[in-house]
């Protein structure tokens, strides 16, 4: 199948395509005599492979390494589990700061109960550096 093609039935776009191509996470493609990609099913499996990675926040790196560990099925799966763990712990990092966000926010948003004129909203007050000498 033609890159076009390609990108239609993966949901990547083509210059997503040509990049993974260039990284190394999918093979360059056999061409035709006039130049054209022509890519197989495996090559569309790569790309499913490397959308659900990305979906996870994957880095490329990380995916190459995956990808390597796919051809070494001998291989315990310690790296994978490994990988994984520490991205949990990412996400929860991400989760508790994301929090206090939203805490801080929710305080931000009850300096300005209600519509006012703009020289006194309590927000706008609040994040003004002049607020902050007056602490």
């Amino acid at each position: 199948m033609k890159i076009g093609e390609l990108a239609k039935r993966s949901g990547c776009s083509i210059q997503t395509i040509r990049y993974y191509e260039k990284e190394g996470l999918i093979s360059a493609p056999a061409r035709t005599d006039g130049n054209f990609r022509v890519y197989d099913t495996p090559a569309l499996e790569k790309l499913a492979f490397i959308k659900n990675c990305r979906a996870l926040d994957l880095t490329l790196d990380e995916i190459k390494q995956l990808m390597a560990l796919q051809h070494l099925p001998g291989t315990p799966c310690e790296k994978v589990n490994d990988m994984i763990d520490a991205h949990l712990k990412i996400v929860e990092s991400r989760i508790t700061d994301l929090q206090k966000l939203h805490a801080d926010l929710k305080v931000l948003r009850q300096k300005c109960g209600h519509a006012r004129p703009i020289e006194q909203c309590g927000i706008l007050d609040e994040l003004s550096p002049k607020s902050h000498s007056r602490n």
